[in-house]
């Protein structure tokens, strides 16, 4: 049976507990891996394309992926990296994302 009189507020109220200085979400980085299945010109094609670099900034990233094994190439939210790691997978590129 429902209350018949006026709601009465709580005098009190619980404070929260815990994370009261929550951190501010730290970013995400998107990889792409060398692999020995895509010529270093599509890598390049493929930056540009997706994320818009000049060609000077996707050979940058390409000469990086092709002699140190991996180059970050984006960065951004969770929800963003996972497009871009996505959009990647599309493309025939090896890639994944981590915290940074």
């Amino acid at each position: 049976m429902p209350p018949t009189g006026p709601l009465v507020a709580p005098t009190e109220v619980d404070r929260p507990v815990g994370d009261l200085d929550a951190e501010p979400d730290r970013p995400w980085v998107v990889i792409v891996w060398n692999d020995p299945i895509n010529l270093m010109s599509y890598v390049t094609f493929v930056l540009q394309k997706l994320f818009g670099y000049p060609l000077e900034v996707a050979e940058k990233l390409m000469l990086q992926v092709h002699y140190e094994g991996r180059a970050v190439v984006s960065n951004g939210p969770r929800e963003k990296a996972e497009l871009d790691v996505f959009r990647l997978h599309e493309h025939g590129l090896w890639a994944t994302m981590q915290q940074d």
